[in-house]
């Protein structure tokens, strides 16, 4: 049986090295949220999820893929309570970390999800779900032989505008040049899509990564594109 952490590994940055892997970690108990927790189990990996039962409200669904310590998760969502958010992450510490933060928060509207991203998107994500999508520093994955390993590739960009609703968002930052590239290359080669600016007051909302990164005066790249 595989442990925990063959299942959870990372790079030497931290950042989840296994942003495009196959690991399908899920759960033996059933797919409900315990009063003492805003983790979901998963009673299936195979069927599309049913995210209106993961929140107390119908409201708009945002997903963030990879949410590292919360540090942007916690802060948008206790700013947009007529959201619900998702938070998806591999690693079980971070998760704990972030179900913390909430649980001390009361966030109604935040739950959290135990998957890696990509499988997420492709099987499990429902078409025209949710709102936006914010991808936050995934693993750069910065030498050539390893660039197939990177979460935002040229199918990408069709996974994210089926689980988007018309007119949603992705929101993208890296701190790496030429995975932006590939970033913006991936979406403007897209005909589903079109450029648009970040709110600056979702610019202001800094991930962990980010506040460590800008302390030593590494800039960061943003873009976003529209689901047209």
């Amino acid at each position: 049986m595989k442990t925990e952490e063959s299942l959870s590994s990372t790079d030497s940055s931290g950042r989840d090295a296994g942003a495009s892997g196959n690991s399908r970690v899920a759960p033996r108990s059933a797919f409900r949220v315990p009063d003492s927790t805003l983790i979901h189990s998963l009673a299936s990996i195979t069927e599309p999820l049913s995210l209106e039962h993961f929140f107390v409200r119908p409201q708009p669904i945002e997903v963030e893929l990879g949410s590292g310590d919360g540090s942007f998760l916690v802060r948008y969502a206790g700013r947009h309570p007529d959201r619900n958010v998702l938070g998806v992450e591999r690693l079980l510490g971070r998760l704990r970390k972030i179900d913390r933060k909430a649980l001390r928060a009361s966030l109604a509207n935040l739950r959290l999800l135990r998957i890696e991203a990509s499988y997420f998107l492709q099987y499990l994500l429902p078409g025209e779900s949710v709102a936006a999508l914010h991808v936050y520093f995934p693993d750069p994955w910065p030498k050539r032989k390893h660039r197939k390993n990177r979460l935002i590739n040229a199918g990408f960009p069709d996974l994210v505008r089926r689980a988007l609703a018309p007119g949603g968002t992705v929101y993208l930052r890296t701190d790496d040049a030429d995975y932006f590239l590939q970033m913006n290359t991936s979406f403007e080669e897209h005909s589903g899509f079109r450029p648009v600016g970040t709110p600056v007051e979702l610019g202001e909302l800094l991930t962990d990564f980010e506040t460590d990164f800008q302390a030593r005066g590494i800039k960061t790249l943003r873009a976003a594109y529209q689901r047209t």
